[in-house]
């Protein structure tokens, strides 16, 4: 890109009057101002309008108000700040129960263990992650022995604080519900145990090692406005349907 740009800003175009740029055309040795925007599909160069449809119901429902039905993608900036903490008196709430409802929808919607806040769109420090024992079973018998992979319960955390309990780092592929369709190796420690309150206010205590550690750490860092890309083995970075993709 550097070199095109570079090439093109050497020539000089009909439209150059001495050093006087005309709208729309280049002045010689000097740069052709572009959007502000990065190359490619994925800048929004070609990016649709809404359809009438969509358009129309916008109009009239008003846009989406979190949280969301579904995570928001990398990209959004609710997921890279800093959440904030829950006050007391929100506690017990209906807005706080709204939440933990939507968590509890999301991760059994689909093909994820654990949700945060900030993912549908609520910059609150609270997660939630839950492994059925059917969800369990899907994964191979000798992954789950390796990485202690076991059922637990829906567990929703409100203003949670970690502590490192072994601090081995166990490296093991990792996904997530607003990085949708990639995957990558991630270094975790191995055992963990976090405490805070669930939506209504209930202390909850949590010691984990293996997968449910991993769990819990990738959700932590989405509270802080990290994703697992930042800690994540670059080389190892996949499409997870690359072969598909194929076809």
């Amino acid at each position: 890109m550097a070199a095109v740009l570079g090439r093109a800003a050497g020539r000089a175009g009909p439209g150059a009057v001495l050093g006087r740029a005309v709208p729309g055309r280049a002045v010689p040795g000097q740069a052709v101002p572009l959007p502000a925007r990065g190359c490619g599909h994925a800048a929004g160069w070609d990016r649709r309008e809404r359809s009438y449809w969509r358009a129309l119901r916008r109009r009239v429902l008003g846009p989406p108000a979190p949280p969301f039905a579904a995570p928001v993608q990398v990209g959004a900036p609710v997921l890279r700040g800093a959440a904030a903490a829950v006050s007391p008196e929100r506690l017990g709430g209906p807005e706080l129960r709204r939440l933990a409802a939507a968590l509890a929808a999301g991760l059994r919607g689909r093909p994820c263990l654990g949700l945060s806040a900030p993912q549908l769109g609520v910059p609150l420090r609270v997660f939630a992650a839950e492994l059925p024992p059917a969800r369990c079973a899907r994964y191979p018998p000798a992954l789950r022995q390796a990485h202690r992979i076991e059922p637990f319960p829906l567990r929703v955390l409100v203003n949670p604080s970690l502590r490192v309990l072994d601090a081995r780092l166990v490296t093991a592929p990792e996904g997530c519900a607003s990085i949708h369709g990639f995957s990558a190796y991630v270094p975790r420690h191995w055992a963990v145990h976090v405490s805070g309150v669930d939506e209504l206010g209930v202390p909850v205590s949590w010691e984990a090692s293996g997968w449910a550690a991993r769990i819990i750490q990738h959700e932590m860092d989405h509270l802080d406005g990290i994703l697992y890309i930042d800690r994540m083995d670059t080389r190892t970075f996949t499409n997870v349907g690359w072969m598909e993709l194929l076809d």
